[in-house]
């Protein structure tokens, strides 16, 4: 079976100003770690396709759709540069195309790995998309590409469980949000606390497991959480399709958070991952990037996660 490395150029077009450290870079830095590292000929290359809008009315109201569509049209038809949308996430005039190319690679993939066509798929786009609740975008992000796709799973496939696990350094709000009702989606994650965006540390429905950990943690903390926390849910769970919101700024060269997690952790992680997903859900896993802003650290922890996904380490 083949895994799957989805992107396109258009995600590169989408910039909040040179200022900003989710930067169209942090592709770039992805492309040149897999170059060093000598497995992309081993990974099957798809470009992302534009999502359908009703592929993204799944889960966003068409007021949260329309105030993305309508800012970006006008943005070139005016020729300005920028249209902010909160203090530190705003669109430029490519930032719809480079939305629905971001929605369009992880809807497309779950129909590719569901098919049987792959095994797995990591979806390299931007905006990234755990903070887009149903309402709003927020925190760099535009439309919430995982829980799109694990819409997409449930409505147009079928599914009757599926698990999203976020690994990112800051809670997932918006993926909460969207699934806080629907105990088929069952959601585990980690995050520092007390940080942006300070939520998850309070008790919420039993499918929503959320870990807030305080700075500093490191590896062999999360790795215990996993093992205790995580697995027992996913395996009670028996999810037919596995998502990953695959932040990796909790590495501990990341300056966008305070943790300490380096690559082999996240392969560790994968691993686990891979493992409930071979014995429950015929190893269906989609994979979206989220965070990570050391360029470097950044596509060494991608390039780590992709070896295991891949059964290259």
């Amino acid at each position: 079976m083949t895994t799957a490395f989805y992107t396109h150029a258009d995600c590169q077009r989408h910039e909040m100003g040179d200022w900003h450290p989710e930067t169209p870079l942090r592709l770039q830095a992805i492309e040149d770690q897999l170059i060093t590292s000598r497995i992309d000929q081993f990974l099957e290359r798809r470009d992302a396709p534009l999502a359908d809008v009703a592929d993204i009315e799944r889960v966003h109201t068409a007021n949260a759709v329309a105030l993305i569509r309508d800012n970006a049209a006008a943005l070139a038809q005016d020729n300005l540069a920028h249209y902010p949308l909160d203090g530190d996430t705003s669109i430029n005039r490519y930032s719809w195309n480079a939305a629905l190319r971001a929605a369009g690679a992880a809807v497309a993939a779950t129909d590719a790995v569901i098919a049987g066509e792959l095994e797995n798929a990591f979806c390299s786009v931007r905006p990234p998309g755990h903070h887009a609740t149903p309402t709003t975008p927020m925190g760099f992000c535009l439309f919430n590409n995982v829980a799109i796709a694990a819409r997409h799973a449930i409505d147009v496939h079928g599914l009757e469980r599926v698990a999203i696990v976020d690994f990112d350094v800051h809670h997932g709000n918006g993926t909460e949000a969207a699934f806080k009702h629907d105990p088929r989606v069952l959601m585990v994650s980690f995050f520092q606390h007390p940080f942006y965006p300070f939520s998850g540390a309070d008790p919420s429905e039993p499918h929503i497991l959320n870990e807030p950990l305080p700075a500093y943690t490191a590896g062999n903390v999360v790795r215990q959480l996993v093992t205790d926390k995580w697995l027992p849910a996913l395996h009670a769970h028996q999810p037919q399709m596995i998502f990953i919101s695959a932040g990796f700024d909790a590495h501990r060269e990341d300056d966008m958070g305070q943790m300490a997690l380096v690559e082999a952790d996240y392969a560790w992680m994968t691993k686990q991952i891979m493992d409930v997903a071979r014995q429950h859900a015929r190893g269906r896993i989609v994979s979206c990037l989220e965070g990570g802003y050391n360029l470097s650290a950044l596509g060494r922890s991608v390039v780590a996660h992709l070896k295991v996904l891949a059964d290259l380490d």
